[in-house]
Parts: structure tokens; C-alpha cells; sequence
């Protein structure tokens, strides 16, 4: 106390100096003792809340939630480039020749520290802080806050979580309702409010300490560094599947728009799939290698008007061009559950950036409201679009209901041009994020490098392509997502983080129930990816 009233009264003395040095707007105190060392110790070793202290980080298990600093604390690049993906406002980054890479411009726009090897210890710091005031918190983390990012409204939290949400898994969703009959609707509703649920105990993971912002922060909370690593593999394994899975949609509609183009060369034959999947690569190649993604950010906001466009030419195709809607299929399928419970699962993968989206909230109280109406029109949307999907194809249907409409209609071939674009901006915003990872594990001379950067983005997108052309099965590629990894990102790791970081607060009711979403994810992600598994393997038989 005595050092705080200590560093109150010089920092009045040396206003004057302080301003000249720091900026009147901008001004940071930063001090080291072994009282603080002390102080801080006692924050991460106590295991019980204390409600008196002035202190805002709640102190947590020291061996679960208490931040190593000496750790590397990859990935770094997870926040900025994520913001990208979400934000209605995202930030402009710049990259590769003429710029600096992400990574650097994240470490630059941290405040300069005279030393950072004083990152090991406490910090008493003081941003943007009146002349009376005096720091009364210790930041207990292992690494410097990022920049604030831009504050969102509302209604533009909302935009964004649904932007999120509604994704190529509506183009499934008619395919899903086919596999699991009927009945499987319940399934589609049931995990709208599991997931729903799960989001909201990352708010509450968020929310017991200041210092989190990221899914791998709430991991590395939870299960120290190896969690933070294993959470970030999971992401990273997400964003490049959906990488995978843009190209096979891109190439199937591209297939169907041109279906009778092939090509010979070298004795080696390429079908249209084959020739459309090369292609399209080709056209995602300058995008992979853009210096600025704010442009592409801006544009990827629109998802929801592509998203809506699609749907409204499905039902264009089947009132104004007369396809017609007949009642079909039957009531319960059981045995292709587990590929519809993939199929629906990959529907509400949006937890990976709901921590983003979170974090970017003005009013942060009521982002609990802003999960459950995202959820809801989400899941509206979706069944409305498997009810009208299923009855105008019937079981004819395929795994994208683009491939069913009829070529001949103008409204079918706007649909399929439509789903072809898309992806150019979502694709390169999708990769980023696991490039820059790689590119951090690098060192740093080689990680600023251009060429370095360009290699490992080219060779991101040929390895997609590889995939792409070797497992061509739209809806079991994406039951397989949803299986294995969406339903860890949705409803196994949240459950678990937030028994790991909040378990001395918790009644045994939300302790039961948690662990029962736990069971059910296990469940359903080991009977879901045995059965994609073997619906791929039957494929290619």
C-alpha cells in the first residue's frame, strides 16, 4: 500500500516528464518488487475466492488455471487472426512482401517494454489512468494483452455469431434430414441447445479472469500448456478441414455447371471434378498470397446475404419453376443416425470463434442473449431449408442440394455460381490463421521472411487439393468433421474446461450436467466417426 501512495505521489511530481516520455493519453507505470512477487504468488496459490480483495483476477487451482510464464504460449496469432473470420469491423493485416507479416505486427502493437525478460514477473500496470489514480490489480499472465479490439454492437454480435453459424452445413442439411428420417429434426433441435449451452460456459471460462480472450487461452486455464497446445491442434485441424471441404464444393458444383470436361495429358486422365478441383486451387492461389485481408473480411460479412441468396433461389427452383414439394422418406432411420447427428454437429461448429466474438462486445452481459438468438434463427434456417430440400428432391437427394437443381433454371445456376464464389473469400481467411501458427514455430528471421510465408501457404493449399481430390465425399467428409472434431471444439472441451477452471464454484447440478454433455459428445463423436469412416471407405471400394 505504502508503494502504491509511493508511486502515486512521483507520478503527480513528474506529470510533466511523464507526458513528454509517454503521451498524455497513453501513460504506463510499471514497477517491480518482491512484495509484488509475493502478492502475486499469493494470487495464483489460493484456491478460494476472495471476495474482499481488490484485486479483479480471481484467484484459481495454481496447477490448472494459474499461467506459466515461462511457457511459449503458442499460438500467439490466434486472436488477430481469428478477428478476421468474425469481426463486422475487422482489422487490417498486412503480410508477405511490401509488409510485415502478422505475427510481427502482432508483437509490434504490443507496448514497448523496457525489458521484456520482466514478463517473468508481477506487473503493476497503469493504462490510460488519471492523475489521481493508482493501479490497484496485478495482471497475473504470462503474456502481454493483445490490442483492444474494435468494439461491436448488438445487433453486430449477432451478425457476426450468425455468420458464423450458418455455413455450408445448410447445403447438407436436406441430405441429413434424408439419412436419419423425420424424426431426426428432434436431433437437429436437441444439439442447437446443447452447443447453445456450451457457448455460454465459455463466457463464464472468459469471465473468471481477465486475462483470457482465446479458446487456447480457456485451454491453457484449464490444463496449462498442454491443454492450450491440444485446444489450438483441434482449431487449426477445424479450419484446415473446412479448407478441404471448400474445394469439394467448389469442384462438385463446378462439375455439375460443366459436366462434360475432361482432358487427357501425359496418360493420365482427368474427369470434370478432377479438372474443376485443379482449377479452382489455381484461382484460390492469389488469394492465399494477398498482403491485405481486410478487403476479404469485409466481404466474407456477407456470408449471411450469399447464405440467404441460396436459400431463396432453392425456393425459387421449387414455387416459381414449379419442382414442386412431395412428401416423402421415412420416419426414423436408425442406422444412419450417427452420419446425420456428423451432418447436424457440423452445423453448430462456431465455438472456435465465439471467444472472438465475445471478446469484440461492447455489453458483454448480454452476450448470453446474443447466443441464443443466433442459435435460434440458425436453427430455424436450418430446418426450413432440410423440410423444403428433402420434400422437393425426395430421397434422390445429394449431400449439397445445389447438385439437385436443375441446370436448365436460371435461379439453379445462380445457386451453383453462387456457392462456387464464396468460397474465394472464405477460403484464404480460413487458412491464414493455420499459417501463421506454422510460421511462429519458425525462427524469426525465416518467419518474416516472404518466401518463407509464400512457401508454406502454397504448399497449405496443394496438401487441401491433395485431400480434396483423394476423398471427393462432400457429406462424408463433413459428418467426419462434425464427428471427430466439432463435436470436441462444441460440447466435449467446454464442459471440460469450465469443470477444470470454475470446479470450487459449481453445484453439483451444473457439475452432473456437464458431465453428462461430456458422455453424450463422447458418444456421439466415436459412433459418428466410425460410421463417416466407413461410409469413405465404401466409397472407395
Amino acid at each position: 500500500i505504502y508503494m502504491h501512495i509511493f508511486i502515486g505521489g512521483l507520478s503527480k511530481m513528474t506529470g510533466m516528464k511523464m507526458d513528454e516520455d509517454y503521451g498524455a493519453a497513453d501513460r504506463r507505470i510499471e514497477v517491480e518488487t518482491d512484495d509484488e512477487d509475493k502478492q502475486a504468488e499469493r494470487v495464483c496459490d489460493s484456491d478460494d475466492y476472495d471476495t474482499e480483495s481488490n484485486s479483479t483476477v480471481p484467484s484459481r487451482n495454481p496447477s490448472s488455471n494459474c499461467v506459466d510464464s515461462h511457457s511459449p504460449s503458442w499460438p500467439q496469432s490466434y486472436r488477430q487472426s481469428m478477428d478476421m473470420l468474425t469481426s463486422a469491423t475487422p482489422p487490417s493485416i498486412n503480410f508477405l512482401r511490401g509488409g510485415p507479416s502478422a505475427t510481427s505486427a502482432y508483437k509490434r502493437s504490443q507496448p514497448s517494454m523496457p525489458d521484456q525478460s520482466s514478463l517473468t514477473k508481477p506487473l503493476i500496470s497503469a493504462t490510460n489512468l488519471d492523475k489521481d489514480e493508482v493501479p490497484t490489480s496485478i495482471l497475473s499472465t504470462s503474456e502481454l494483452p493483445p490490442p483492444p479490439p474494435q468494439q461491436c454492437s448488438y445487433a453486430q454480435s449477432v451478425l457476426n455469431a450468425i455468420n458464423v453459424l450458418c455455413g455450408i452445413g445448410i447445403l447438407t442439411t436436406p441430405y441429413a434430414l434424408k439419412e436419419g428420417g423425420w424424426l431426426s429434426l428432434s436431433l437437429l433441435f436437441v444439439l442447437a441447445i446443447i452447443t447453445c449451452y456450451t457457448g455460454i460456459l465459455l463466457k463464464h471460462c472468459l469471465d473468471s479472469s481477465p486475462g483470457l480472450h482465446t479458446y487456447p487461452d480457456i485451454g491453457q486455464a484449464a490444463f496449462g500448456i498442454a491443454g492450450r497446445i491440444f485446444v489450438a491442434a483441434i482449431l487449426y485441424m477445424e479450419l484446415y478441414s473446412s479448407c478441404v471441404e471448400y474445394l469439394i464444393m467448389m469442384s462438385d458444383n463446378l462439375s455439375t455447371l460443366f459436366p462434360y470436361v475432361h482432358l487427357d495429358f501425359a496418360g493420365i486422365h482427368f474427369n470434370s471434378y478432377q479438372i474443376c478441383a485443379i482449377t479452382s486451387a489455381l484461382v484460390i492461389l492469389p488469394t492465399v498470397w494477398l498482403r491485405d485481408l481486410s478487403l476479404l473480411s469485409y466481404v466474407s460479412v456477407g456470408g449471411v446475404v450469399t447464405l440467404a441468396l441460396v436459400v431463396l433461389c432453392l425456393l425459387w427452383v421449387g414455387v416459381v419453376d414449379q419442382i414442386g414439394f412431395h412428401p416423402s422418406g421415412t420416419a426414423f432411420n436408425l442406422a444412419q443416425v450417427p452420419v446425420t447427428i456428423g451432418l447436424f454437429g457440423f452445423c453448430y461448429g462456431g465455438h472456435s470463434v465465439f471467444p472472438n466474438i465475445y471478446s469484440s462486445t461492447k455489453d458483454k452481459s448480454r452476450f448470453p442473449s446474443i447466443l441464443i438468438i443466433s442459435f435460434a434463427l440458425s436453427w430455424f434456417l436450418y430446418t426450413s431449408v432440410a423440410i423444403f430440400g428433402y420434400l422437393m428432391f425426395g430421397d434422390s437427394i445429394k449431400s449439397q442440394f445445389t447438385l439437385n437443381m436443375p441446370t436448365k433454371f436460371m435461379a439453379s445456376k445462380v445457386a451453383a455460381w453462387t456457392v462456387v464464389v464464396a468460397p474465394l473469400t472464405k477460403y484464404a481467411l480460413t487458412l491464414t490463421p493455420v499459417a501463421l501458427s506454422l510460421e511462429e514455430l519458425l525462427p524469426s528471421a525465416q518467419a518474416k521472411s516472404y518466401g518463407v510465408s509464400l512457401f508454406i501457404r502454397t504448399v497449405l493449399l496443394i496438401s487441401t487439393l491433395v485431400v480434396a481430390l483423394t476423398v471427393p465425399y462432400f457429406g462424408s467428409v463433413m459428418a467426419l468433421i462434425g464427428s471427430l472434431l466439432v463435436m470436441l471444439v462444441t460440447l466435449i472441451l467446454p464442459c471440460a474446461c469450465y469443470l477444470s477452471i470454475l470446479h470450487g464454484r459449481l453445484t453439483k447440478f451444473k457439475i452432473a450436467v456437464c458431465i453428462f454433455t461430456i458422455a453424450v459428445g463422447v458418444v456421439c463423436s466415436i459412433v459418428g466417426t466410425y460410421s463417416a469412416l466407413a461410409s469413405i471407405a465404401d466409397k472407395r471400394a
